[in-house]
């Protein structure tokens, strides 16, 4: 019985961790893709309205993963899917500025935006990992 129940916990986590880590990937794709159209010249803001809308979707799916490595566990890969969501929600803020910017300027060239929304990207990279490291070490992973 014990071991059924680590074999469904082991389960759990990795199905979990796995949804966390596509998701993450899902949201910062979508994100690139709003960052490339809303620079381009030739876009509209409905373009942007539509991109923004794929985002706020992608976030929906990576704030639930964050949800679902808090329950799945241990506290070492809650800890961190939660410095990723921060990591993330910084970058989330950036993209959202942006946004706003771009409507407010009727165009989305707007190098200070840019440039913070790299910024909060290159921050996002280190929690990204370290929850990695952090599903690794919990389904044990780490050594060959």
């Amino acid at each position: 019985m014990q071991s059924d129940r680590e074999h469904r916990r082991e389960a759990a986590r990795r199905e979990a961790y796995g949804a966390c880590i596509a998701s993450t990937k899902l949201l910062s794709a979508a994100w690139w893709r709003f960052s490339d159209l809303v620079w381009d010249e030739q876009s509209t803001p409905e373009q942007w309205r539509a991109s923004f809308a794929e985002v706020h979707e992608a976030w929906v799916q990576f704030s639930t993963a964050v949800a679902a490595v808090a329950v799945a566990g241990p506290v070492s890969a809650a800890e961190a899917a939660e410095e990723l969501r921060v990591a993330m929600y910084e970058w989330e803020k950036a993209g959202m500025d942006w946004f706003a910017a771009a409507l407010r300027e009727g165009h989305g060239r707007l190098p200070d935006c840019d440039e913070r929304f790299k910024r909060a990207w290159q921050a996002k990279r280190a929690p990204d990992r370290a929850f990695q490291q952090a599903a690794r070490q919990a389904l044990g992973t780490e050594q060959p």
